[in-house]
């Protein structure tokens, strides 16, 4: 390389956008993922010992996929080679296979092949690779925001380790914001800025765990912010980083009275019936950047609690938001969270089971059991029929409706009412059922 060319490349380095400017380049600088690269990890001793075979980084963007496979190129001694699938071809990897085979043959070294979202790539391309993959003649490094049980071959599958990266910690986001601030090698420490803490965690909280977000806003305020006359600094508050990342500040405390009142009016108008209500304050607090498995759970709560037997499909439907939410991210999440949303505040409502496990609970605790009525006890195992254990039950299948008048409850409780069903939804149904049952048997 010249004077010239280094030269060129020195100012395309400087000149480079913030976040890539801001990779880092060892394991030791690398934030966030602990879950696969500890110290100690399997990862982590790959990568240190340059032992890596082939693996899929599978993950949102943001969270480090083409980074981590950049420390990867910085750590080994192989022929380190990168394509991204949306431009690259077959021809492209013939040239890299082909380049691969000379410098395994002549120099004993390993050719590595980074390929960025290999989701994009077709089955006939993936499907080139395979052999190549199989036989060491390139270690595949593959990269995709996509599913790669479902994206990606089943035999490529099988000859690589699928690691799933996650969105970051909002203390690892935070960590980049400041280090990107403040330093004045790879960061933005040379224009003097200054950032507030409130400034840091709202554009933490909205990253949403996408460190490239950060430093796109972060390269934005400080290049856009004129500097305070007096101390000739610029100042990146809360509202600076709000209007570069064309987003309302809301007052959202996730640790404050914010978060609790907003939390309380969301579960009290699924508690009133009230859907727009409850939608609008779970869009709030999707806009705040509240964790969504916390939001599911409250849905849950509400649906079992304020629900109940009125509709006992309420329970069934938060769950499987939940899970949906697991499965999807945001911000596709926010659809089946409404829709949780939506029927458990218009499903009917009860807390008779509350009610009822809450009296449970409490002559479970204060009343002095002794044993189970003997005829409900285990009566299968030798010797059962000589201690009186389970002579005299009867079976409920066959009665009429299947059902028998028999006392269940302990002899001490026997005639407490702990269960009284509501009047509303299934529920109702489940009353009249019990009530002309009870009554048949007087």
């Amino acid at each position: 390389m010249d004077i010239f060319e280094y030269a060129h490349q020195n100012r395309i380095k400087q000149e480079a956008p913030l976040a890539s400017r801001m990779r880092p380049a060892t394991l030791d600088e690398f934030m966030g993922q602990k879950h696969i690269l500890s110290e100690g990890s399997h990862l982590y001793r790959s990568i240190k010992a340059d032992r890596l075979s082939s693996v899929i980084f599978y993950g949102p963007s943001g969270t480090g996929k083409t980074t981590l496979a950049r420390v990867i190129a910085n750590q080994t001694s192989a022929d380190f080679r990168q394509i991204n699938a949306t431009v690259a071809g077959k021809k492209d990897m013939v040239e890299i296979v082909e380049q691969a085979k000379v410098t395994r043959a002549g120099f004993g070294r390993k050719t590595i092949l980074f390929i960025d979202e290999i989701h994009r790539f077709n089955k006939a391309q993936q499907d080139y690779l395979l052999p190549f993959v199989e036989d060491g003649t390139v270690t595949l490094i593959g990269a995709t925001t996509e599913n790669p049980y479902f994206e990606v071959n089943g035999a490529l599958i099988s000859r690589s380790t699928i690691y799933e990266l996650k969105p970051l910690d909002k203390e690892d986001i935070r960590a980049i914001i400041l280090k990107a601030v403040y330093d004045r090698e790879k960061g933005m420490g040379m224009y003097h800025a200054v950032i507030d803490d409130e400034a840091a965690d709202f554009l933490a909280d909205f990253s949403g765990g996408d460190a490239r977000t950060a430093l796109n806003a972060v390269e934005l305020a400080v290049l856009t912010t004129p500097p305070e006359p007096e101390q000739e600094q610029i100042h990146i508050t809360t509202q600076v980083i709000a209007e570069c990342i064309q987003r309302k500040n809301l007052r959202y405390d996730k640790d404050g009275d914010n978060h609790y009142d907003t939390i309380s009016a969301f579960i009290k108008s699924m508690r009133g019936s009230d859907p727009d209500a409850a939608v609008y304050y779970l869009a709030k607090m999707l806009y705040a950047g509240e964790d969504v498995n916390f939001i599911a759970r409250r849905i849950m709560i509400c649906a079992a609690e304020d629900v109940g037997c009125a509709d006992p499909r309420a329970l069934q439907i938060a769950v499987a938001a939940q899970q949906a939410v697991h499965l999807l991210g945001m911000p596709e999440a926010r659809i089946p969270l409404a829709e949780a949303v939506i029927y458990v505040a218009g499903a009917p409502k009860s807390n008779s089971a509350v009610m009822a496990i809450d009296k449970a609970m409490a002559l479970v605790e204060q009343t002095d059991i002794r044993e189970v009525p003997s005829h409900l006890r285990d009566g299968h195992y030798p010797g059962a029929s000589k201690l009186g254990r389970g002579l005299d039950y009867k079976y409920a299948h066959d009665f009429p409706e299947h059902y028998v008048k028999q006392q269940y409850l302990p002899d001490e409780l026997e005639g407490t009412k702990i269960y009284e069903p509501g009047t509303l939804g299934y529920e109702k149904n489940m009353k009249e059922r019990l009530d002309r049952l009870k009554n048949r048997n007087e």
